[in-house]
């Protein structure tokens, strides 16, 4: 609900603020008192272009601040998506300066026009010069037929939540088969890259730490053959020429053996001589070679490089090569059982499709049930609007599947009889559209996602039990919204919750509108002027008490 409106210098505004209330709000006024310049201001607040026209004569700028003491959920949802904090209560403010710039914002948050735009019709349906009414945009008809047939038809809430559960179980079957098939395309050609692949690796076996294990035997086992190589040198040192050297030693000793001196000087030579040879004999022993297995080396070495080779194949590590097998393995069964896999998805594909053919199918049913619905209500408010001769069908077309199942809504209506139906939005225009349009809120009361709604030439061409009609809709319309309707009729403001005189006054050369509610004997008097014109009569007093009786 709209709660108030702060207008500072907007055309022959000065300073302005309006406290509205809930139900009916009616503003009159003289022609020409300023009751456009109120919507002006109010369509500013809610995102309307910018006018430089609009900024008062001598004033540096001009501002209005509309304030909403709820937050329906699309503007929560828009409010939650820019990170601004709200609660029961959305504050929209509008500045326009005289050199054409304009700003905005909402709980004192700066946005962009757009924004404030989008945020404003989500709050506020006009219905006039500046309309913006939903029902005009042929997009928004099948959410109101919708909206209609949740309170209408049975169970239509939820038959219209299965087709969106089925449509997005379809959808992702779909996806699902869209891929499988994309992957079986994009890996066929890799099967047989994996099948030699994994032939090879599983032929070749490796294991974790293998690389090691094999790159340290190596190494030993060259080593060992280059001492091979040191020892038999040293072997040779040892035996060269033929005559082992602890042979030679041992001759030595037994030649000074003989020596015929006693004691025998030499005897401590002797016995070094004799340990010596027996100490080289010990050697000769020890340093003999072992024969090395040339075979197993290079078997080594073959290995060994086969795993490296493998390795820089697949741009893994030597150790990382069994896990790149069992990928490759994964990936050529997922290939492998893939077919199979096809065939479960083309088969749960065709399930889900019926399933949400049939759903939609009953969604259109009862979609058609509530049009004859809506025609009927419709039709039954049309007479007493001056709207007789008018006719209204709800047109379905087909459309790719969605969420909201298959039909295409348009609002269609035809003014005059031996006229084609026309889309609402071509059939009508001025006061005639605005009764249309009421009596198409009324019926939908309840169902729109509006709070506000704001009326301007409702009344034009119509008097007596007409307008009479009109304000009695509107009232009705009220009851279960907020109306704020600017009118020339005496039985539309008859109907008033809260009631606004609209004056414009002149003091010097100095022209200004002002706007304050009246009660009582003032509103008694406002509308006999209304009927009566400038000169109030008994009249035009007692007609006015009999509308407000009623």
């Amino acid at each position: 609900m709209l709660t108030n409106l702060k207008i500072s210098n907007i055309v022959l505004i000065d300073k302005l603020n309006l406290e509205f209330g809930s139900g009916l709000n009616i503003l009159t006024g003289e022609t020409g008192a300023g009751k456009s310049i109120l919507l002006d201001a109010l369509s500013l607040a809610l995102g309307a272009r910018s006018d430089i026209g609009l900024v008062r004569n001598g004033t540096d700028g001009a501002s209005v601040t509309a304030e909403f003491d709820s937050c329906p959920g699309g503007v929560a949802t828009i409010l939650d998506e820019m990170g601004i904090e709200h609660d029961d209560m959305i504050i929209l403010r509008r500045t326009l300066g005289t050199d054409g710039k304009s700003r905005a914002w909402v709980n004192d948050v700066p946005i962009s026009i757009k924004t404030l735009k989008t945020i404003g019709d989500e709050l506020v349906e006009i219905h006039g010069q500046f309309a913006n009414h939903a029902l005009l945009n042929p997009a928004m008809h099948r959410v109101a037929l919708d909206e209609f047939a949740t309170q209408n038809v049975d169970n239509f809430n939820t038959l219209l939540n299965n087709v969106r559960i089925a449509y997005n179980e379809l959808n992702r079957l779909e996806n699902d088969l869209r891929a499988t098939t994309e992957f079986l395309e994009r890996n066929a050609i890799e099967q047989e890259y994996l099948e030699h692949n994994i032939a090879e690796l599983r032929a070749l076996n490796v294991h974790i730490g293998e690389e090691n294990e094999l790159a340290t035997k190596r190494a030993d086992m060259i080593n060992a053959e280059k001492n091979a190589t040191i020892l038999a040198d040293a072997a040779n040192a040892i035996g060269g020429g033929g005559n082992t050297l602890d042979s030679q030693i041992y001759t030595v000793a037994h030649i000074l053996e003989r020596i015929k001196t006693e004691p025998n000087p030499f005897a401590e030579q002797i016995d070094i001589l004799y340990n010596a040879a027996e100490m080289v004999a010990n050697v000769a022993d020890a340093i003999a070679p072992d024969e090395i297995d040339t075979d197993t080396v290079d078997s080594i070495e073959e290995r060994l490089f086969a795993i490296r080779a493998a390795a820089r194949k697949h741009h893994v590590t030597a150790d990382e090569l069994p896990n790149k097998l069992t990928e490759m393995e994964s990936a050529l069964n997922t290939i492998n059982n893939s077919d199979a896999e096809l065939k479960q998805l083309n088969a749960a594909v065709a399930t889900a499709k019926r399933k949400y053919e049939d759903l939609a199918n009953a969604l259109s049913v009862a979609r058609h049930t509530a049009a004859d619905e809506l025609r009927i209500r419709l039709l039954h408010e049309l007479p007493d609007l001056k709207l007789g001769n008018a006719d209204f069908m709800v047109e379905f077309a087909t459309v790719p599947p969605g969420a909201g199942g298959v039909d295409n809504i348009t609002f269609m209506i035809k003014t005059n009889p031996g006229m084609p139906f026309a889309p609402l939005h071509k059939s009508a225009s001025g006061g005639e559209l605005a009764r249309l349009m009421l009596a198409m809120r009324v019926v939908l009361a309840g169902c729109d996602s509006a709070h506000v709604f704001v009326f301007d030439e409702v009344d034009t061409g119509i008097s007596g039990a007409t307008a009479s009609a009109v304000g009695d809709r509107l009232n009705r319309l009220a009851a279960k919204s907020q109306a704020l309707v600017i009118t020339h009729s005496a039985q539309v403001a008859g109907f008033a919750d809260q009631h606004f005189k609209i004056e414009k006054t002149t003091n010097g050369e100095t022209t200004t509108t002002t706007v304050h509610e009246i009660t009582d004997g003032e509103r008694l008097n406002e509308i006999a002027r209304i009927i009566s014109g400038a000169e109030i009569t008994p009249e035009s007093l007692a007609t006015a008490r009999t509308l407000l009786k009623n």
